[in-house]
Protein backbone atom coordinates (compact mmCIF):
# COMPACT_ATOMS: atom_id res chain seq x y z
CA UNK A 1 0.00 0.00 0.00
CA UNK A 2 2.87 2.19 0.55
CA UNK A 3 3.69 2.19 -3.10
CA UNK A 4 0.15 3.14 -4.02
CA UNK A 5 0.15 6.11 -1.72
CA UNK A 6 3.53 7.19 -3.08
CA UNK A 7 2.13 7.05 -6.60
CA UNK A 8 -0.83 9.13 -5.49
CA UNK A 9 1.51 11.69 -3.97
CA UNK A 10 3.56 11.90 -7.17
CA UNK A 11 0.43 12.02 -9.33
CA UNK A 12 -1.15 14.89 -7.42
CA UNK A 13 1.35 17.58 -8.58
CA UNK A 14 1.12 16.21 -12.12
CA UNK A 15 -2.67 16.50 -12.10
CA UNK A 16 -2.52 19.97 -10.58
CA UNK A 17 -0.02 21.07 -13.20
CA UNK A 18 -2.13 19.53 -15.96
CA UNK A 19 -5.22 21.34 -14.68
CA UNK A 20 -3.32 24.62 -14.50
CA UNK A 21 -1.92 24.29 -18.01
CA UNK A 22 -5.23 23.03 -19.30
CA UNK A 23 -6.93 26.12 -17.94
CA UNK A 24 -4.28 28.27 -19.60
CA UNK A 25 -4.84 26.54 -22.94
CA UNK A 26 -8.62 26.84 -22.62
CA UNK A 27 -8.30 30.58 -21.90
CA UNK A 28 -5.87 31.03 -24.82
CA UNK A 29 -8.27 29.26 -27.19
CA UNK A 30 -11.15 31.38 -25.86
CA UNK A 31 -9.19 34.56 -26.56
CA UNK A 32 -8.40 33.40 -30.11
CA UNK A 33 -12.04 32.52 -30.74
CA UNK A 34 -13.15 35.90 -29.44
CA UNK A 35 -10.63 37.68 -31.68
CA UNK A 36 -11.77 35.89 -34.87
CA UNK A 37 -14.89 38.03 -35.46
CA UNK A 38 -12.91 41.18 -34.77
CA UNK A 39 -10.38 40.44 -37.50
CA UNK A 40 -12.03 38.12 -40.00
CA UNK A 41 -15.76 38.31 -39.29
CA UNK A 42 -18.39 39.98 -41.45
CA UNK A 43 -17.96 43.37 -39.76
CA UNK A 44 -14.32 42.76 -38.93
CA UNK A 45 -11.42 45.13 -39.11
CA UNK A 46 -10.08 43.79 -42.41
CA UNK A 47 -13.41 44.26 -44.20
CA UNK A 48 -13.83 47.73 -42.76
CA UNK A 49 -10.36 48.66 -44.03
CA UNK A 50 -11.15 47.22 -47.47
CA UNK A 51 -14.41 49.20 -47.55
CA UNK A 52 -12.59 52.40 -46.59
CA UNK A 53 -10.13 51.88 -49.46
CA UNK A 54 -13.02 51.39 -51.90
CA UNK A 55 -14.63 54.57 -50.62
CA UNK A 56 -11.37 56.52 -51.12
CA UNK A 57 -11.06 55.23 -54.70
CA UNK A 58 -14.68 56.15 -55.45
CA UNK A 59 -14.23 59.65 -53.97
CA UNK A 60 -11.18 60.25 -56.17
CA UNK A 61 -13.11 59.09 -59.25
CA UNK A 62 -16.07 61.30 -58.33
CA UNK A 63 -13.79 64.30 -57.95
CA UNK A 64 -12.26 63.76 -61.41
CA UNK A 65 -15.72 63.39 -62.92
CA UNK A 66 -16.96 66.56 -61.19
CA UNK A 67 -14.07 68.52 -62.69
CA UNK A 68 -14.80 67.09 -66.14
CA UNK A 69 -18.52 67.81 -65.78
CA UNK A 70 -17.81 71.39 -64.74
CA UNK A 71 -15.68 71.96 -67.84
CA UNK A 72 -18.34 70.40 -70.06
CA UNK A 73 -21.02 72.55 -68.43
CA UNK A 74 -18.92 75.66 -69.03
CA UNK A 75 -18.50 74.69 -72.68
CA UNK A 76 -22.24 74.08 -73.08
CA UNK A 77 -22.99 77.47 -71.52
CA UNK A 78 -20.51 79.12 -73.89
CA UNK A 79 -22.18 77.45 -76.85
CA UNK A 80 -25.62 78.59 -75.64
CA UNK A 81 -24.51 82.16 -74.91
CA UNK A 82 -23.20 83.38 -78.18
CA UNK A 83 -21.79 82.98 -81.59
CA UNK A 84 -18.13 83.38 -80.63
CA UNK A 85 -17.84 79.93 -79.11
CA UNK A 86 -19.56 78.33 -82.11
CA UNK A 87 -17.25 80.13 -84.53
CA UNK A 88 -14.19 79.13 -82.54
CA UNK A 89 -15.28 75.50 -82.54
CA UNK A 90 -16.00 75.55 -86.27
CA UNK A 91 -12.61 77.09 -87.04
CA UNK A 92 -10.60 74.76 -84.81
CA UNK A 93 -12.42 71.48 -85.33
CA UNK A 94 -13.76 71.79 -88.85
CA UNK A 95 -11.31 74.26 -90.44
CA UNK A 96 -14.08 76.58 -91.56
CA UNK A 97 -13.41 80.10 -92.83
CA UNK A 98 -15.92 82.93 -93.15
CA UNK A 99 -16.69 84.10 -96.72
CA UNK A 100 -14.89 87.43 -96.31
CA UNK A 101 -11.76 85.97 -94.66
CA UNK A 102 -8.44 84.69 -95.89
CA UNK A 103 -6.84 81.66 -94.30
CA UNK A 104 -3.09 81.98 -93.75
CA UNK A 105 -1.00 79.31 -92.06
CA UNK A 106 2.35 80.35 -90.62
CA UNK A 107 4.85 77.52 -90.60
CA UNK A 108 7.98 77.79 -88.43
CA UNK A 109 11.27 77.95 -90.34
CA UNK A 110 12.69 74.84 -88.65
CA UNK A 111 9.88 72.60 -89.89
CA UNK A 112 10.27 73.92 -93.46
CA UNK A 113 14.01 73.14 -93.47
CA UNK A 114 13.52 69.64 -92.11
CA UNK A 115 10.54 68.96 -94.36
CA UNK A 116 8.13 68.45 -91.49
CA UNK A 117 4.86 70.27 -91.01
CA UNK A 118 2.75 70.71 -87.87
CA UNK A 119 -0.41 69.04 -89.09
Amino acid sequence: MRSASAADINATPFIARLRSQGLTWVLAIAVVLLQYPLWLGEGGWLRVREGAQKIDIQLALNQRLEVRNASLLAEVNDLKQGRDAIEERARNDLGMVAPDEWFVRVVPAQSVQSGKTNE
